[in-house]
Formats: structure tokens, C-alpha cells, sequence
């Protein structure tokens, strides 16, 4: 549905009893964070600190872990690899390490990572400007093998990943999933292909088996030509017959459905048929629903001129899917939605305002359209330099997206909350390899602030900064402060990065995040160029202004 451009971390005896007793509990501790996937937190049944054990099923309306735990999918989509670069865009501008790890430090534990059959049957990939001394490791790959190493760096990043087959050829998105010189067994035997290739890389979850199945595509009219339930359930069984472990994600279609209410529907939105005609696999515990919705900047539909407008909206989303997540029959995974106005005076900006507010009531998981910039009805969260986050934006999504509490401890001394905490050292020195930095903390009785270098690699690196209010009152009108030489920061989020002077830098928040509620963090972070090896940041102090 939407259209692209590009521009291209006491006795001696007893005393040594007790060390070995220790190291003995850390040694199994750790080996139980490395047999589990760890993620970002998750409402209240999820939380940081608690690990996420893969794989994921279902239960009712929930996606739980393998633990029974409520998980809540928060996700990008990032488009290319279904397109002529048959990689994700955008490495023309950056490192693939700098993008996805932008991705998980703004909250998103998902990338819904799109692909074109014809992609993963290619040698030649393009879209890729090695000069600039990134992206390395993807030099004379071909686009399946650039897949696994964005899915491995996802992995190293703490995020999971959902399998998109966005379209057959690299041109457009078909009607069905048999078109454009691509039979169903090629799509089919292309997911048992990723489904054998992935059934051991863990953060890999599922299959959306078809973008936007829409024009002749129909549901519960049993003709095999062009009833996609009937193809979901033969690609779905054959994917589980494989890999038993994923999801299976099932879009709507645009029409053709006995007996539906609403006369119009968004391309893969329309999921109205369940009801009477649910998809039927081997393991039902896999199946997940998932239509796309947007706003008129995509194209006007007659609910957006409807007088009731936007209060028609909620009786729409419960007829046209929501009732599937209502009624306990299946989870409701919102696959794409987006747009560029977010305000709360055009159409489009009250349209995406009140959906977010709906899946924030209804608990829903989501994959946002875009990560990219260069979507041209709907723009990105990132802007068109690939760096900057359009904050409005952004704020927007924060509202489901989850307050991420550090997991170091809070140091316990008699500073007051006016005076400055600055840390004794720098940050714990990193090789020059890909491998992150422990998070380093600085603290008062009511601030806590942890300092992470949580991905590393050879021509630059990402921070985040966690500040956390431990106290029972609120904090105002603070600042972050640090010294940094040999590194020049290329983007920053959730607030102002000023240098002053040669190597000091000041960090004031945003609007929205000057206050933090007692028990409340907040979040903020930069990416950088080294230039030098004395790149990491010291004398990291937060003050009241």
C-alpha cells in the first residue's frame, strides 16, 4: 500500500568456602542468561531484569513466551530488501550495526524485516556505500547472507525479528501469492527454505506470510485460485512441519469476503472472514492475525469524510479485526501502520493519534511503517539524513512503548539532589572489536544515571544514558554533563547533544522529559564516529539547572 523512493551492556578457610560457593551461583546465573534470549521490558508481566524464553506461542488473545509470560511486540519496519538493493536501505548512509542498534535504543524490540522473493534468489545486491567505512562484513555477500547478519546483530542487540514476504519480484506487491512469474511453490518452498535456515537462530519468530494480499485475493469462498486462507494454511503448515517453533502471521485481505460488513478495507486489512472461516493449522498455538491500517496521507477512504469522523473509527477496528483479539479467538499483531502528520488538527494526524491511543487500550502488538525515511506517503521515524529521529514522532510511539529501568543497583550516599554526581573514572575501556562496554553507573540517594556503550564496533559506537528517579518526589529542570575528545556525534535522541568547548558536552532533555515521577527513568543517547582511540565518554555528571 505504500510507495517507495530512495535517495540512496572471618577465617581464611571460610572465607575461600564462601568465594567458591559464590562463583559457583554466578557461573550457573550466567549460563541461565545464555540459554535464555534476554529483551527490552514488556508491561508489567515482562520486565527488565527477567529473561524472555524463546519460542513464542499463543494463548487466547496473548503471545506468550515459553515461560506463559505476556509479551507485547513493539516493532519497526525496515524496508529494502524487497526492492532492487534486495538490502535494507539506508546503507548508503550508515553502518547496519549503528541502525539497528538506533532501533533498540529508542524502545522497539522488534524489526519486521521485509523481503522479495526474487531478493533471496539473487547474487547482486546494491544500495551499499562502502567508501564511507561501514558495512564492511557485507561486501560480496549476496542478499540472503546480508539477511543473516542483520539477523545476527538483532540478536547481539537484544531485538527479534519477523520474516516479511513483502513481495515476489522486486517491483510491486501482488494481488496473490502466486503472480508475477512466481508460482506458490516457489513462495512456499522460499519459507521452507528460511524456515531450515533459521530454526536455530532464535530471535527469528515468525513468518508474515503475504504483504497485503488484496484485488482478486479472497477469504471462505473455497476457491483455490484465489482464497488466501486456504494458501496461508498451506504455507503455514509447511513452514511448522519445518520449524515448529514460530509464529505464523496471517494478513487480511482487501475484499471478497462472504458476508462482510464494512464495504471497504485497507489491502490486507480486511479480517472480517475469521469469524466464520478461521485459519486452520497443525499447531494452533502458532497463529496470529494481523491487518494494516492508515491514514488518508496514504489514500482518502469515505470513513475519513464520514460526518462521525473520528469517532466512526473504534467500530471500524472492531469489526474489520479487533474483534478476533475481543472475543479470544487469536492475537492481533498491527503489521504496519504509519504517517507524517501527527498533530491533533489534520486528518491524518487525529487519525494516527487516536489509533496509537487504541493500541495502547487494547494492549496490541504493532510494527510501525517506517524505520526508513524514504516511505513517500508515510516518512519514517528516522528523518531524511537517516540519523536524526523525528521526535514528534517519536513521542508519539513512546506512549507503548516501555520505561526501561537500569538493572544496575542504586548506590546508596549523602548527596543531595541539587549537587553534582560525577563518576571517579571513565567508562570501562572497550577493544576496538564489536563487543559493548558494562554499563557504568553514577548515583545519589534520589538519581540514578547508568552509562552503557551498548554496541561498539570499529568506526564508531552507540551510548544510552539512563537516568531513574529512586526518590518519592519529582525532579525538574535537570541536566546530563560529560567529556568526550576523539568522537563526533552523528545522531542523538530524547534531547539536545550542545558542545561546549573542545571536549565538554551538555545534554538538556526535551520538553517532555525535564520532569521524572519518582520511579520513573528517562532515557537518551547518542551515536558516534570515533576518531581516535580516546573516544569514550568521561566525567559524566547530571545536575539541576
Amino acid at each position: 500500500m505504500k510507495f517507495y523512493f530512495y535517495k540512496k551492556k572471618q577465617k581464611k578457610w571460610k572465607f575461600y568456602a564462601q568465594l567458591f560457593i559464590l562463583s559457583i551461583v554466578t557461573i550457573i546465573f550466567c549460563l541461565g542468561i545464555v540459554a535464555n534470549f534476554p529483551v527490552r521490558s514488556q508491561e508489567s508481566v515482562v520486565t527488565t531484569g527477567t529473561t524472555l524464553e524463546l519460542s513464542l506461542s499463543t494463548n487466547g488473545a496473548k503471545i506468550i513466551d515459553a515461560k506463559g509470560q505476556q509479551i507485547l511486540l513493539r516493532g519497526v519496519n525496515w524496508f529494502g530488501m524487497e526492492t532492487e538493493t534486495h538490502v535494507p536501505h539506508g546503507l548508503w548512509k550508515r553502518d547496519y550495526k549503528e541502525l539497528v542498534a538506533q532501533i533498540g535504543s529508542l524502545g522497539y524490540n522488534l524489526i519486521r524485516l521485509p523481503y522479495s522473493v526474487e531478493a533471496l534468489r539473487s547474487d547482486n545486491i546494491s544500495g551499499i556505500d562502502f567508501s564511507i567505512g561501514s558495512n564492511k562484513e557485507l561486501e560480496g555477500k549476496t542478499s540472503i547472507e546480508v539477511m543473516d547478519i542483520i539477523i545476527q546483530e538483532a540478536e547481539r542487540q537484544g531485538l527479534l525479528v519477523l520474516l516479511d514476504s513483502h513481495r515476489l519480484s522486486d517491483k510491486r506487491i501482488s494481488q496473490l501469492w502466486y503472480e508475477d512469474g512466481f508460482t506458490e511453490a516457489d513462495w512456499i518452498d522460499t519459507w521452507k527454505m528460511l524456515a531450515e535456515r533459521y530454526k536455530n537462530q532464535t530471535n527469528v519468530i515468525g513468518a508474515d506470510l503475504k504483504n497485503e494480499p488484496h484485488g482478486k485475493a479472497s477469504w471462505g469462498t473455497n476457491d483455490l485460485a484465489t482464497d488466501w486462507r486456504l494458501a496461508a494454511e498451506r504455507a503455514g503448515n509447511a513452514i511448522l512441519e519445518i520449524n515448529p517453533n514460530w509464529l505464523i502471521v496471517v494478513e487480511g485481505v482487501e475484499k471478497n469476503v462472504p458476508e462482510q460488513k464494512l464495504p471497504k478495507h485497507w489491502q490486507g486489512g480486511n479480517l472480517e472472514g475469521v469469524k466464520r472461516y478461521p485459519v486452520r493449522l497443525s499447531r494452533r498455538n502458532k497463529l496470529v492475525y494481523s491487518p494494516h491500517e492508515y491514514g488518508p496521507g496514504v489514500a482518502e477512504q469515505p470513513w475519513f469524510a464520514d460526518p462521525k469522523f473520528p469517532k466512526n473509527l473504534i467500530n471500524r477496528w472492531q469489526i474489520g479485526f479487533h474483534y478476533i483479539s475481543s472475543q479470544n479467538i487469536a492475537p492481533i499483531l498491527i503489521g504496519e501502520f504509519g504517517g507524517r502528520q501527527v498533530d491533533t488538527s489534520s486528518k491524518e494526524g487525529i487519525w494516527q493519534n487516536k489509533f496509537v491511543r487504541y493500541i495502547k487500550q487494547k494492549k496490541l502488538s504493532f510494527a510501525y511503517w517506517s524505520w526508513n525515511p524514504n516511505s513517500a506517503d508515510t516518512g519514517g521515524i528516522l528523518l531524511d539524513n537517516w540519523q536524526t529521529v523525528d521526535i514528534p514522532k517519536q513521542q508519539l510511539l513512546s506512549q507503548l512503548l516501555p520505561v526501561t529501568f537500569s538493572q544496575v543497583a542504586p548506590v546508596q550516599n549523602s548527596a543531595g539532589v541539587g549537587e553534582v554526581f560525577s563518576s571517579p573514572s571513565p567508562l570501562s575501556p572497550s577493544s576496538p572489536s564489536s563487543s559493548p562496554s558494562p554499563p557504568f553507573r553514577i548515583s545519589s540517594a534520589q538519581l540514578t544515571v547508568t552509562s552503557d556503550i551498548y554496541t561498539n564496533w570499529q568506526t564508531g559506537f552507540c551510548v544510552s544514558f539512563k537516568i531513574m528517579n529512586h526518590g518519592s518526589r519529582r525532579v525538574d529542570n535537570w541536566q546530563l554533563m560529560f567529556n568526550m575528545k576523539q568522537a563526533a556525534i552523528n545522531n542523538s535522541w530524547n534531547g539536545n547533544f550542545k558542545p561546549q568547548g573542545a571536549t565538554q558536552y551538555i545534554v538538556t532533555p526535551l520538553d517532555w522529559g525535564q520532569m521524572i515521577e519518582p520511579n520513573q527513568v528517562r532515557d537518551l543517547g547518542f551515536c558516534a564516529n570515533k576518531l581516535g582511540s580516546d573516544y569514550q565518554p568521561k566525567q559524566i555528571e547530571i545536575k539541576r539547572k
